[in-house]
Order: structure tokens, then sequence, then C-alpha cells
């Protein structure tokens, strides 16, 4: 990152912050109170089913709207003040290319929009896309084109970064290497803000995850504390004939799944779970595993009744 760039991260007491932010389309209330600071160099995780308020925050972070109540600082001012100093850059998931020109062109070209960028053949490396530097966009896989929208993102070397599912249509080994040069960019102080629906990559990659439903902040921490909060454990045993109906009136039972010699146990209670198969039956291989991060998300995001927002 340039020396301006790192000063304006370091003058900021956060690369942003929303304080009593809610937002309505007439009847419909998109967002119901937020409070959220993201410290610079942080990779935050934005997750929410869809309605939960995730695009409408970040349209307000991004100064494309205002918020009915509240306060919305980027960098220490005001979002539209940022990205008019080039502080701020977004990666969306879709649009934004022309499909004849060529990756090196579509770069340049977007690079010769700003008074001050970085080198062409630089970002093209970070976004590990020089070797498609001659293809045409129009020749370009989806996960390259996300790769290419990231490289735009990067010319004016934003202190802020904002991504749209931004490992769409990668490989394995793409999402691998975009990731790599993400978190390089943390460690030098980029404040990396992303949306997915990928719940695993969320957890892998992310210094924080955000979690809204229905307007609102439900849950904010690591991956291991957001997976904490979803209360319970889960049991596996191989099982021939399994007695389902002994198992679920076994006290913290949520569940009983059987599937062939196998029974799935959803319980609060595990350890009564595991002494009951092992004890009362001729169970094998029983294993107790922690609620992952998906379920940790159903249980938080599943059970608001409100009215829709978006």
């Amino acid at each position: 990152m340039t020396e301006q760039t790192i000063l304006e991260q370091r003058s900021a007491r956060s690369a942003f912050s929303l304080s009593g932010v809610t937002k309505d389309f007439g009847p419909v209330h998109a967002v119901r109170g937020i409070d959220l600071t993201v410290a610079p160099g942080e990779i935050v995780a934005f997750l929410g089913p869809n309605g939960a308020g995730k695009t409408t925050t970040i349209d307000m972070i991004l100064g494309l709207s205002e918020p009915t109540t509240g306060e919305v600082s980027v960098l220490g001012v005001r979002p539209r003040q940022a990205i008019a100093r080039g502080l701020v850059s977004a990666v969306m998931q879709t649009g934004g290319l022309l499909k004849d020109m060529t990756v090196r062109e579509t770069v340049a070209y977007t690079a010769s929009l700003f008074a001050d960028t970085r080198p062409v053949d630089e970002v093209l490396d970070d976004a590990g896309i020089r070797a498609i530097a001659d293809r045409k966009v129009g020749k370009c896989s989806g996960g390259e084109q996300q790769r290419l929208r990231f490289a735009m993102a990067l010319l004016s070397d934003p202190a802020l970064l904002l991504l749209d599912e931004p490992t769409t249509g990668m490989d394995v080994e793409g999402r691998r290497t975009f990731w790599s040069a993400i978190r390089a960019d943390a460690e030098r102080g980029r404040t990396v803000l992303f949306a997915t629906h990928y719940l695993e990559e969320a957890d892998q990659y992310a210094d924080r995850i955000v979690l809204m439903s229905r307007g609102r902040i439900v849950a904010d921490g690591t991956g291991a504390e957001i997976k904490a909060l979803a209360s319970g454990r889960t049991v596996r045993a191989t099982l021939p004939d399994p007695d389902a109906a002994a198992l679920t009136s076994l006290g913290g039972v949520d569940s009983v799944e059987v599937r062939g010699d196998s029974v799935i146990v959803h319980a609060k209670d595990s350890d009564a779970v595991a002494r009951y198969l092992l004890t009362e039956t001729t169970a094998r291989d029983v294993e107790i595993t922690a609620k992952g991060i998906e379920e940790a998300f159903l249980s938080l995001t599943g059970h608001d009744d409100e009215g829709e927002t978006r």
C-alpha cells in the first residue's frame, strides 16, 4: 500500500463504522438498527440469508444510499468522501466488463480513469491473471473474470475493499491464490469486507464473522465464537435397527436421523446420548462433533418471523 493510504488508515480509528443505522423503503424496514465497527486490517465475512439486509448495508458503506437514521463513517469521513479519495473499492459479482477487450486492456482502461494508480502488471500479478493478460474478456471463465474485477479494484490501492461473492466460479487453486493475496494485503493494513454464500470459506479465511438476519446483527465474532452460539452437538454411530423413539426420549435430544446402519442424533446433552449408545445398545464407531458454521448459520437466522427486508 502507498504511504498516503497507510497514513489515511492509521489516522482513522476504524476502517468503517455504523452507529444506530436504519434504512426504510416505505413500509419495508431493510435495516433495523445496526452498530458495527471494523478495525483497519481486519478481514470480515458479512453473512446472512437472502433478505437479511446485507446489500442495503453495503450500499450505505459505499455511499450509494443514505441511512434513514444513524451515521455511517468510512476512514473517519463520510462514505462518498472516502470514495472520492480512492480509499474504497468494491468487487461486485457481475457486470462491469467489456467482452471484446483483453484482460490487460480492461485494467489499463480502468487505470486511465484515476489520477494515480498502481502499475497494471503489478495488479495483474496480485490477482493471479498476468498469464492471461492478452486473452479477450469474453473468453475468460467466470472465475477469471472475477479475478479481473479484483485486479481493477486494486488499482487505486484502496484502504477498504468490499467483495461480493468474490470466489464465485473459481476452482480450488484459484480460490487458494485469491485468499493468499487477500491475506497478504490485510497484513499490510488493507481492510476487507466480503459477502459470501460459501460458509466454510468464511469460517476458514475471515478474522471475524458478522451475521445478519431480518435487518439486524444477530452474531459478531470469530468463526469459533459463532459456532459456539449454536447450542448442542451431533452424535454419530453405527447401529443396525436403532430405536429412534428411545433416543428421542432422552433429555436434550433435538432430532434423530436414521440412515441405513447409521444414526445421527442432534442433542444439547451429547454425553447422555453417547452414554446410552455405549451402555444400552450395540453401537460402535461413536463420534461426537460440535456443530459447524452451517448449523450455526441456520440456528441463528432461521427463527425470525418478522417482515421482509432487503
